[in-house]
């Protein structure tokens, strides 16, 4: 198991999220992969993950995307996965009873061609866009350069501009909710990039692409958030405290940690999970919600081979950037996190009826 950490490479004012792996320099992020692409101007920023592995001191932390400019290469968003090896015989049912919440009577967005569960999202995406910051959270301003301290902009100019030479035709399907896919589930954690494909797969789907998890998340007009160009700490469940893990253990996977006193106690200590769909107006344009915070997301890079295929989207409940765009890289196929879930996608039917 690995650590989660991550980097950020800024070519010609555009800023794309790399893989700390073998394609560093020019890798998935780097110059060939174009679904991340973003810059964020005058200062590029990096949303700061801290994976804090256990053999790490607690001060210590990765990186994640993207950097400033001016950013050293030791600074680090928080994100903690603690990853250990499940018992073999480990059922990985999910074990969460979903908690009854209310949801709206008419859910937005159109399910045509879709399986029961699924939102269609169709239209034109832009592979790389500019992303002008405007103003940052004073704990940025004041601190950049700790450990744990993210560059959370407050206020994006508008519009955000398209700088790719064409835009791409998408449509698919995408879970309206975190999986289980469940209104007022927890959404399951603790899962790596593997795991998440495979159940995703045992339903008929897949992964999610980086590609739709964008489009799904900002659409046509390249939203920084689902909700906008200003950054609101209620709309989406976000913005909260962090809590440092006890790295002395590490958590099991999912179903194993639920059934370990211990591993569950310092789960539910750490955890800042919502039931899913509690926030109506954290809903995308497309009607899916939870695309940023509650947790983060497991997605395909479709221009990486195994085991660089996994990235992360969408930001998890703590003070990080939280943002459509940026995808974190560095953990590899079989990492996993307490703040870690994932979505899954399918093929919409090309001419649904009615």
């Amino acid at each position: 198991m690995r650590i989660l950490g991550f980097t950020v490479l800024t070519l010609l004012g555009v800023a794309t999220l790399s893989c700390s792996g073998p394609s560093d320099s020019g890798g998935s992020g780097g110059g060939g992969g174009g679904d991340a692409r973003h810059a964020e101007i005058p200062e590029q920023s990096a949303e700061m993950s801290d994976p804090l592995p256990i053999e790490t001191p607690a001060t210590e932390a990765e990186m994640t995307d993207p950097l400033p400019v001016e950013t050293p290469a030791t600074e680090a968003e928080m994100t903690d996965p603690l990853p250990a090896e499940p018992p073999a015989a480990e059922n990985d049912e999910p074990l969460d009873q979903p908690a009854m919440i209310e949801v709206p009577i008419a859910l937005p967005g159109s399910t045509q061609g879709c399986p029961d569960g699924m939102v269609r999202v169709e239209g034109e995406y832009c592979s790389a866009v500019v992303q002008e910051c405007l103003e940052y959270h004073p704990e940025w301003t004041k601190r950049h350069g700790e450990p744990g301290v993210a560059a959370r902009c407050l206020r994006f100019r508008e519009p955000s501009r398209c700088v790719a030479e064409k835009t791409e035709h998408l449509s698919f399907c995408m879970d309206r909710y975190e999986y289980p896919n469940v209104p007022g589930a927890l959404p399951r954690t603790l899962t790596s990039w593997e795991q998440a494909a495979g159940l995703c797969a045992a339903e008929g789907k897949r992964l999610c692409t980086e590609a739709e998890f964008n489009f799904a998340c900002e659409g046509p007009e390249s939203l920084p958030y689902v909700y906008g160009y200003e950054r609101n700490a209620e709309t989406c469940n976000q913005d909260r405290d962090y809590r440092f893990p006890d790295h002395s253990q590490r958590l099991l996977h999912y179903a194993a940690c639920q059934q370990n006193a211990r591993c569950a106690a310092e789960l539910a200590r750490l955890d800042g999970r919502e039931p899913a769909g509690g926030r109506a107006e954290c809903a995308s344009w497309a009607g899916v919600f939870d695309l940023n915070g509650n947790v983060n997301e497991w997605v395909v890079r479709t221009d990486q081979k195994a085991p660089y295929r996994s990235g992360l989207k969408g930001g998890w409940w703590g003070p990080i950037r939280s943002q459509c765009r940026p995808m974190t890289t560095f953990h590899k196929e079989d990492d996993y996190g307490y703040e870690v879930g994932f979505r899954c996608c399918a093929d919409a039917e090309t001419h649904p009826a009615g």
